[in-house]
């Protein structure tokens, strides 16, 4: 039996806050949408989409982890750059925010509120940007074009 290596931000018991744009950016989605986007994203790569981050109380926030500074390659739908939740519900935290923080669980044990969705990561995996990017466009384009 082999266990996964973890990257280091990834804490040992409970959470901890990491400051976004240095082991990762995250591109967060509020509730139904969040879900929505992950079941695509898992659907698309065979179950393994890459480090999820879930909200379990309040707005239900879900993270999706990619690579530090990969936020900055790519055009983000209205509203996630600007800071705005929701509507249209998408946020990007990465190295252009100032002073964002997001929790990060355990990969293990009780880490209510936080989650990972489909387990904690290796070293080196993200979800794959250009890939969420598409899904997130896609499903921020009606409420986008009722505007």
């Amino acid at each position: 039996m082999t266990s996964k290596k973890h990257p280091d931000w990834v804490p040992d018991a409970g959470h901890q806050l990491h400051l976004t744009g240095i082991h990762f950016d995250a591109i967060r989605l509020r509730g139904i949408r969040g879900e929505a986007v992950l079941q695509h994203l898992a659907t698309l790569t065979e179950g393994e989409p890459g480090p999820v981050v879930r909200e379990m109380s309040g707005a239900r926030w879900t993270y999706f982890l990619i690579p530090p500074g990969a936020s900055e390659g790519y055009d983000w739908p209205p509203g996630a750059s600007e800071g705005y939740d929701w509507p249209p519900g998408a946020k990007c935290f990465g190295p252009a925010t100032r002073d964002e923080w997001v929790g990060i669980p355990a990969a293990d044990g009780n880490t209510y509120p936080l989650s990972w969705r489909c387990g904690a990561p290796e070293e080196d995996e993200f979800v794959d940007p250009e890939l969420l990017h598409g899904l997130v466009t896609a499903q921020l384009a009606p409420e986008a074009a009722e505007e």
